[in-house]
């Protein structure tokens, strides 16, 4: 299998070159480029996907409904479509709404240093799921999810707690438009 890399950039976005994915992810994480979808159905309510156990790290929590990271020479939205159809098995239009940097460390010493960008789109119909990275779906109502995540922050990756509020205040601006 061809060696995954990763687009490392700087705090604006800059290219400032590639790794290899799981490099990336040691010695305090180097700052690359990623994204996030949030799916919407039309009841409102938010695809949500349960990482698969057997993920790098988070395996087994909750989160949006699709992340990952362009390849070297790929756009963000090529890259955003392409993981969707992966792991998801649909793809439908995108807008991106925000971008944000943040760092999280991990039990097995990895470390997310993304500069994510968040994509949200509509569809209807549930998805297939790809179990080499998801291994359960839910929709559901924003506000819920809001609830859950402050209930139960544990169950859910760190990039989601970070960007939720952000996606649901963008997603309420939209309603009625």
């Amino acid at each position: 299998m061809k060696e995954e890399r990763v687009i490392l950039v700087d705090e604006d976005d800059n290219e400032k070159g590639t790794e290899e994915k799981m490099k990336a992810h040691e010695g305090g994480g180097r700052l690359h480029r990623a994204f996030s979808i949030f799916i919407f159905n039309d009841n409102g309510e938010m695809l949500l996907q349960k990482r698969a156990s057997s993920k790098y790290h988070c395996g087994g929590l909750w989160t949006n409904t699709c992340c990952s990271h362009p390849r070297p020479g790929e756009s963000l939205e090529e890259a955003a479509h392409r993981k969707l159809k992966q792991e998801m098995g649909f793809d439908t239009g995108l807008e991106e709404v925000v971008s944000f940097v943040y760092r999280a460390s991990f039990e097995n010493g990895l470390t997310e240093h993304e500069l994510d960008h968040v994509f949200v789109g509509r569809y209807k119909g549930d998805p297939e799921l790809n179990p080499e990275e998801a291994e359960d779906f839910r929709w559901m109502k924003p506000q819920d999810v809001k609830k859950d995540v402050e209930e139960n922050p544990d169950k859910y990756t760190p990039w989601f707690k970070i960007i939720l509020n952000k996606v649901i205040e963008w997603h309420d601006s939209k309603q009625g438009q």
